[in-house]
């Protein structure tokens, strides 16, 4: 089934933004070294892209966690899929997420990553839907607020579909 999908934000406002966020993660770590943490699936796109805009030496880990399945709403139980490689303690670390919703899936991997014994963690996401928030959570660089719509692309998806699209749409569900 195909969805009717309106555009929120085209590829080039996108880039434009992430550019602005490699910009600041570079000043603010100037002389470091940061490790990206990547969270599966739906961060890859944005973690990439947000990677080749950082001018300090950066470092790659990925982690995959599910609290969402096929749902279009958090189930509030997080499950780690997948944990990172290496270990982070001493490391500045920046978790890279394509969206913050709820809160309670980043709240719950965030003081699992502090009890590691990094430098300093910080967030980064590309989308923050602070209207769904039930858990507060810092959010260190942020590329846009957005309503809350259910959206896809840019890594984003609806049942594993949609995330190669290159821009974030709302998805218009049928009623």
């Amino acid at each position: 089934m195909e969805h009717k999908i309106e555009v929120m934000f085209p590829e080039e406002q996108i880039v434009a933004k992430i550019k602005e966020l490699g910009a600041k993660i570079s000043e603010e770590y100037a002389g470091k070294e940061v490790t990206l943490v990547c969270i599966l699936k739906g961060a890859s796109f944005f973690t990439c892209e947000l990677a080749k805009r950082i001018t300090v030496p950066v470092k790659l880990e990925f982690m995959q966690v599910s609290s969402y399945g096929n749902e279009t709403e958090s189930s509030g139980v997080v499950k780690i899929i997948q944990d990172l490689d290496e270990p982070i303690r001493g490391k500045n670390v920046i978790v890279c997420e394509d969206i913050i919703d709820s809160g309670r899936t980043m709240h719950y991997l965030l003081d699992v990553l502090r009890h590691r014994g990094p430098e300093s963690v910080k967030l980064c996401t590309l989308l923050d839907k602070p209207d769904r928030r039930v858990v507060d959570v810092k959010i260190d660089y942020n590329g846009f607020v957005i309503p809350d719509k259910f959206i896809v692309g840019y890594g984003l998806d609806y049942a594993q579909r949609y995330r190669n699209l290159p821009y974030i749409g709302e998805v218009i569900l049928p009623e």
